[in-house]
């Protein structure tokens, strides 16, 4: 599927006109029909507010086959526990990635045990 058509799909779903989708991303309303039509290729920087627009990865709109997916993944409460650590002393980030390490160990070893039973 070509880009153009990913845009009209997408816009389409989210039940925008084209005049809204310029809105959403803030790109000049002329040109939405160009680029669902594939007359003009959007730059880069449009693609990305495209993709911002409809939160949906750039690869989605550039790669066939490509799955739709976030643009932005939602963080877990363990990755945004650490993201908040910044500060971790290296002594603190060792004792860390040991409890880390054994809990993928305990994992591995369940799963071991379910396959042989």
């Amino acid at each position: 599927m070509s880009l153009g058509n990913k845009v009209k799909q997408l816009r389409q779903e989210k039940g925008w006109s084209q005049d809204e989708l310029a809105f959403h991303a803030s790109i000049d309303g002329r040109q939405i029909s160009r680029y669902e039509n594939d007359k003009v290729t959007p730059s880069v920087d449009v693609v990305i507010k495209l993709a911002k627009a409809f939160d949906v990865s750039v690869d989605h709109l550039l790669i066939d086959d490509a799955p739709k997916r976030p643009l932005h993944e939602p963080f877990s409460k363990l990755t945004e526990k650490i993201m908040h650590l910044e500060n971790m002393s290296e002594e603190d980030e060792t004792s860390l990635l040991h409890v880390l390490n054994a809990i993928e160990a305990k994992n591995k070893l369940k799963s071991l045990m379910r396959e042989i039973q």
